[in-house]
């Protein structure tokens, strides 16, 4: 018997102490866990700092690294949120054994809440005797706070304006002020709320029905149809606003033009409508004209959009090789044909679809598989935008100088270079589509160079396409324009809020300023609404809207 309970004594310190290493290994484990996925977080964000650097050094770059960067930024926030799981299963694992130590987890300093934020102090209750020994013979000596940054539910108000109205006792008149003036007939919405519908749903992608919705979940129960009748009577009060835009855009000598797809509804079905949009963006050579894009909506991309859009209006665009263009370059068009400057992104983008490694793997084909014709020509041609980088922002003068000293012979060379080698190729290779598309038609070529030929230019026509991103991004939110009504609403408001926006100006903050400004204020005084006027001396209503 003693044999036996001394076995089973044995046998049961055996098995503590298995139990305490398998818990060591346990808490070892979600420990290097909780180590891993914060180094791959911290690699990550690493990366995605080093790709946001270059870009602000280098300027915009192509639409796949913009695209990289936002894949990046979703994976650093699944990659920070697995290592916060980790992290906590860690330190549970480790309040299980009391030699192990918990893993923490370097943290970057978090910057101090902004000072204009309202501050509510809430002072707990101080003590009345001393923790240690019971004396109530206590001072105070200092204090320790801490911050937390809370938000509350978005508050409403209803304003009510009091008119009074007093009786003549000699004739028995009634006198009363006037009634004031609202920025949309009806007027039951301020101009905030109406700013933060417009933008809310042209800005934010947020269709009125959900809006609603999240209103009625506040308190305030405002109708689908009530809200698109105040969007469709502000489109109406702001429509000079958008007047003098259109207006001076198209003031002009160049402009860049592009399209986008719009999804339409018609007859229980979509069919694929168009949003165009002429930028005018004088920035690049450092000219005066402040920048600002206008937008009009199509059902289809016949050629007699872009003709109707423009008709009046003559200089350079800016645009791709969209044959819908070409009645604007006819030598019989009046009052003049429009000179055609086409875009190196564009070209640069099928060379680089030849060459892309990374899309080939992405795609299942072997990395080997590409076009060494092809990689050369994206070299030679982002010789090309490295040296664009670098003259950025200066004078029209300076930059026909520079591109005359060092642009023109890169080009010239490239030019004889893709000439040689579309000789040795089937007129059916890919690559040969490539060379092509920069040489099939009298004059392309010409209308690539053409910006070798005058400042003023740029080598793409990527300040179109940054108009458009915003809509492409918003089109999984809105699904489609409801009608051809809507479409043009939508051009409307896209005007005025991505004018907006490329004069850094919060769009909201100025719709709203604008819309309770619009019914006092003279029609000479209206270009003192305009964006870049508000920026410069509009900060104060910026401000209190």
């Amino acid at each position: 018997m003693d044999d036996a309970a001394s076995e089973i004594a044995r046998l049961r310190a055996a098995l503590a102490v298995s139990e305490a290493r398998a818990a060591s290994a346990e808490a070892d484990l979600a420990q290097v866990r909780a180590v891993v996925t914060t180094s791959e977080a911290m690699i990550r964000h690493l990366k995605l700092e080093i790709a946001k650097l270059r870009r602000e050094q280098y300027g915009q770059s192509s639409e796949r690294r913009a695209r990289l960067i936002d894949q990046m930024e979703l994976q650093l926030e699944e990659l920070e949120a697995d290592a916060t799981e980790d992290e906590i299963a860690a330190e549970r694992v480790a309040a299980k054994i009391t030699n192990v130590s918990a893993f923490e987890r370097r943290r970057p300093a978090r910057k101090p809440f902004p000072e204009h934020l309202l501050r509510e102090r809430l002072v707990i209750e101080a003590p009345t005797q001393c923790a240690c020994c019971g004396s109530a013979q206590i001072v105070k000596i200092g204090e320790d706070v801490t911050e937390t940054l809370e938000a509350i539910p978005r508050q409403w108000k209803v304003i009510q304006t009091v008119r009074e109205k007093f009786t003549c006792r000699d004739c028995e008149k009634i006198s009363q002020p006037p009634a004031p003036f609202h920025p949309t007939p009806r007027g039951w919405a301020g101009p905030n709320l109406l700013a933060t519908i417009l933008f809310e749903k042209f800005g934010q992608h947020q269709p009125l029905n959900r809006q609603a919705e999240r209103y009625a979940r506040e308190g305030v129960d405002l109708s689908l149809s009530t809200l698109a009748d105040q969007v469709g009577a502000c489109a109406t009060a702001l429509q000079p606003i958008h007047d003098l835009i259109r207006a001076h855009v198209l003031a002009a000598v160049r402009l860049h033009g592009d399209d986008t797809t719009v999804p339409l509804l018609a007859r229980g079905a979509t069919r694929q409508a168009r949003l165009w949009t002429y930028v005018r963006d004088d920035r690049p050579f450092a000219g005066g004209g402040p920048p600002a894009a206008f937008f009009h909506f199509s059902p289809d991309r016949e050629k007699t959009h872009p003709n109707t859009h423009l008709a009046g209006w003559h200089g350079i665009l800016q645009a791709d090789a969209y044959g819908g263009y070409n009645d604007l370059y006819r030598a019989g068009r009046r009052p003049e044909p429009v000179k055609s400057a086409l875009c190196w992104s564009h070209a640069r983008r099928k060379f680089f679809e030849l060459a892309d490694i990374a899309g080939n793997v992405r795609k299942g084909k072997p990395a080997h598989e590409i076009s060494p014709v092809a990689l050369e020509a994206v070299a030679r041609i982002d010789a090309l935008f490295d040296f664009e980088r670098g003259i950025n922002g200066k004078s029209a003068e300076e930059r026909l100088v520079a591109r005359r000293q060092h642009a023109r012979p890169i080009a010239e060379e490239l030019r004889d270079w893709l000439m040689a080698q579309r000789s040795q190729m089937s007129k059916h290779n890919p690559v040969a589509k490539a060379i092509n598309y920069m040489f099939e038609k009298e004059g392309r070529w010409e209308a690539f160079t053409r910006f070798l030929d005058d400042g003023r230019l740029c080598l793409t026509n990527n300040a179109a396409e940054r108009a458009l991103r915003r809509i492409a991004l918003g089109r999984k939110a809105w699904l489609f324009a409801g009608s051809q009504r809507g479409g043009e609403r939508a051009a409307f408001m896209y005007s005025l809020i991505v004018t907006a926006k490329m004069n850094d100006i919060d769009p909201q903050a100025w719709l709203a300023d604008v819309l309770a400004r619009m019914p006092g204020i003279p029609v000479s005084r209206l270009p003192e609404l305009l964006p870049w006027n508000w920026s410069s001396a509009g900060h104060v209503h910026q401000k209190a809207a």
